[in-house]
């Protein structure tokens, strides 16, 4: 019921499928084209390395029955090495160790501390002083360190089917989605390096980082209270060049390039998930009925109502207790993102009375770049709030899921998964979101600013923009976060092994660890996280994330990812092999909850997307001066001739006597420009001049920006959405190939079922008829 192994049935017979005279033709010169190539230097060779060879069987339900329809070589081969190990467990987990009703397996045992631990063994070294390529392998664990864990085979795809024997199919599934996530990070990582490189190489050309670099004479207002001084708009040059790499006219493409990219991911994986599942059998597997936690069993135990689908009786949790129990998480929850919203307040507090303290500081180099030392130091702590909140984070997901208790452990896992994610993903994500929206929105002008706590100025944009503070952002916590991730994940079992075979060297020093039995040295590694596979999950759906929700400020997102994954595979692979006790092997059909998360992010991606180019970007603005302001207004036309005046066009003038006593600057500016400054300007904001009938109020250019940024967010993620719709449609999850290969193999196995059934009862037909002849002649006188 529970468990039903796959066995080998019959030899598999192929077919080919009709061609197009034209499709073979192509087919002939592109063969012809990979012979000029070197010969698929990404793939094993098969020759040299035989137990990569795929099994050329089909397989079927096993079944001692009709054990003569399966082609059983050698008895104990027959399972591979993860399914005797399931077998195994699932017959541990089922024996009954003392007479009573709840007596019975391995997993009570652990959990009362009668045995300290239970795990598969490794199969033995992953070390030999011979090479693979001339004696082979003398294992399997042998053989994937060799060909995957090993560092000099980063380039080579993955033996899946291998990892699949050795480990199962749940970690073989991890792997060949991690490795699917890394090849489809190619070709995003190259369009986003083509969009950095256009805007480098259009650097010239740009007439707006142009007039900012030209604009010497043009003054302008300080950007804290008192201590920070008048500008010349020609001081932030070097910023307004760097955010054209990431603002250029390719960004808009390379958001919906993104929020494509993303649908066509997981879409594909469906179909990549479909061939595993039928290569793996997987077609037809069931999920265990998952068995009632034992906690759960415990609370409830005095209640009991009979199971509709077992007939037997077994713990229940009331409605109203079961709802009480996950009102009381939900607040849990909120409260913790209270917590997150509350760190997020204290790093803006840092920042606007940091930015002035940094335009006071002793050292020009910090004086004269006071905006930048804010933001790159208020990165690096929120980065370190970040990692302290993490850990507090996973406490809090633990004891409400506990506190909800659950009825299985799927339901654990699925509630434990969700609190995580969220918990983490607002952590991580909040300051973003606020530099993203909110920084230099809401602070006021000059002679009336918005303040905090009515006492500090809310912190303004830079001269040349928000997008360089969230570009900084976006680098520095995605290169900090995966850097330690990958340090810590490699580190920590690294030393703790280390030190648990200095220990027994002090104790055993005069026995050689070779002698250890296996068992011994696999109990001295490290065992597999707690949470199985979760913290391999949540780090890479948490990469996704960063890859495409902020895709739009920072194209090279998708390299940074590429760059680690390449590294986390082999990593991943060898703390698998070389560094953890072996898991116990298990089945699953996809990565289940995972992957209703990363859909969920993508269509986040595309409304974060919308709004950072419509909001954060000067995308919107330049198209409405080009169109209807610029020297080509009424032309139908924007180019960047057209953008002559842009800059000066987006400065309102500020008569500096309005001032409020709390802002006015301590010098008035004569030092700098030889007079004292009378009028300054201010960026990004569309203002009457302060002679005007209404000084300061919002002219019509700013009502005309306002409206053609809304109007971008409804068309960009309409357009998107239906573009995703319709490539979610056209693509299928199942291959036509796989779902012919499926029909026809469904087909020929019945055929041959019937023929050895019918070969079988004319065998014992004749064996019948044989033993009555031979009675017959007996019985002649």
């Amino acid at each position: 019921k529970y468990l039903t192994p796959y066995g080998a049935f019959s030899r598999k017979i192929y077919f080919m499928q009709r061609r197009h005279r034209f499709l073979s033709r192509m087919e002939k010169h592109i063969n012809k084209f990979r012979g000029w190539l070197p010969r698929k230097p990404m793939k094993f060779d098969s020759e040299t390395l035989p137990d990569l060879e795929q099994n050329e069987s089909f397989t079927a339900p096993f079944s001692r029955s009709r054990i003569h329809h399966f082609i059983i070589h050698n008895k104990e081969t027959f399972f591979n090495n993860a399914t005797r190990s399931r077998i195994i467990h699932h017959i541990l987990q089922r024996v009954k160790y003392e007479e009573g009703k709840n007596k019975m397996g391995l997993n009570r045992l652990l959990n009362n501390n009668s045995y300290e631990a239970a795990f598969p063994l490794h199969e033995g070294s992953y070390h030999s002083k011979n090479s693979i390529r001339t004696h082979g392998a003398e294992n399997h664990r042998h053989l994937l360190y060799e060909c995957w864990a090993w560092w000099g085979v980063w380039y080579k795809y993955q033996p899946l089917e291998l990892i699949r024997r050795y480990f199962g199919e749940k970690i073989g599934l991890y792997f060949a989605w991690l490795g699917w996530y890394t090849g489809m990070l190619f070709p995003a990582a190259l369009v986003g390096l083509c969009v950095f490189l256009y805007g480098v190489f259009t650097l010239d050309d740009c007439q707006v980082s142009k007039e900012i670099c030209q604009s010497t004479e043009i003054i302008m207002c300080p950007i804290c209270d008192q201590y920070c001084p008048y500008l010349r708009l020609s001081d932030s040059c070097i910023y307004a060049k760097v955010t054209h790499f990431f603002d250029n006219g390719a960004t808009v493409f390379f958001a919906v390039f993104m929020a494509v990219w993303a649908t066509v991911f997981l879409e594909f994986w469906k179909r990549r998930r479909a061939v595993l599942a039928y290569d793996w059998d997987l077609i037809d597997w069931e999920e265990e009925e998952d068995e009632i936690r034992p906690q759960f069993e415990a609370k409830y135990s005095n209640k009991e109502r009979t199971n509709p689908i077992s007939g037997k009786p077994e713990p229940y949790q009331a409605f109203t207790e079961k709802y009480s129990r996950l009102l009381v998480s939900a607040s849990g929850i909120f409260f913790m993102i209270l917590v997150v919203i509350a760190a997020v307040f204290g790093i803006v507090i840092y920042r606007v009375i940091t930015v002035s303290t940094f335009a006071a500081f002793g050292w020009a180099l910090i004086r004269n770049n006071s905006q930048v030392a804010t933001t790159g130091t208020a990165v690096c702590i929120n980065f370190c709030v970040i990692m302290l909140l993490n850990v507090l984070y996973e406490k809090v997901a633990l004891l409400l899921t506990n506190l909800e208790q659950p009825r299985t452990e799927s339901e654990w896992e699925n509630s434990f998964t969700f609190k995580m994610f969220l918990f983490q993903f607002v952590n991580l994500n909040s300051s973003t979101f606020y530099i993203a929206f909110f920084l230099g929105r809401f602070t006021g002008r000059p002679g009336a600013y918005l303040r905090l706590i009515n006492r500090w100025k809310l912190e303004e944009c830079h001269p040349s923009g928000c997008l360089i503070d969230l570009c900084l952002q976006m680098g520095i916590i995605m290169v900090l976060k995966q850097t330690w991730n990958n340090v810590m994940e490699l580190g920590y079992p690294l030393i703790q092994n280390w030190w648990t075979r200095r220990r027994l060297k002090r104790e055993h020093s005069h026995i050689a660890k070779s002698s250890f039995p296996q068992w011994e040295r696999d109990y001295n590694l490290q065992p597999m996280n707690a949470y199985g596979l979760f913290d391999e999950y949540f780090e890479m759906i948490l990469q996704f994330g960063f890859t495409t929700i902020f895709v739009a400020a920072f194209p090279l997102a998708p390299l940074l990812a590429l760059l680690n994954n390449i590294i986390e595979i082999r990593l991943d692979a060898y703390k698998f092999v070389t560094q953890w006790r072996r898991p116990l092997p298990s089945q699953a059909k996809d990565i289940g909850i995972w992957y209703g998360i990363l859909e969920g992010i993508g269509i986040l991606s595309v409304i974060t997307n919308a709004f950072v180019i419509a909001v954060t970007s000067d995308f919107i603005p330049r198209l409405v001066y080009a169109y209807k302001y610029g020297p080509c207004a009424g032309q139908g036309r924007a180019g960047e001739g057209c953008m002559m005046g842009y800059v000066n066009a987006s400065l309102s003038v500020f008569r500096v006597s309005d001032f409020e006593t709390r802002s006015q600057p301590r010098t008035n500016g004569s030092e700098m420009f030889e007079e004292a400054v009378k009028y300054c300007r201010l960026y990004r904001d569309y203002r009457e001049p302060p002679d005007s009938a209404e000084p300061y109020s919002y002219t019509l250019q700013f009502w005309h920006v306002l409206a053609a940024r809304l109007a971008f967010i409804i068309v960009f993620e309409h357009m998107v959405f239906a573009i995703k719709t319709l490539i979610a449609y056209l693509i299928p999850d199942l291959p036509k190939d796989l779902r012919d290969r499926m029909r026809r193999e469904k087909y020929l196995i019945q055929e041959t079922m019937y023929e050895a059934e019918l070969e079988r009862l004319q065998k014992e037909k004749n064996e019948k008829k044989r033993k009555k002849d031979k009675t017959h002649h007996k019985e002649w006188p």
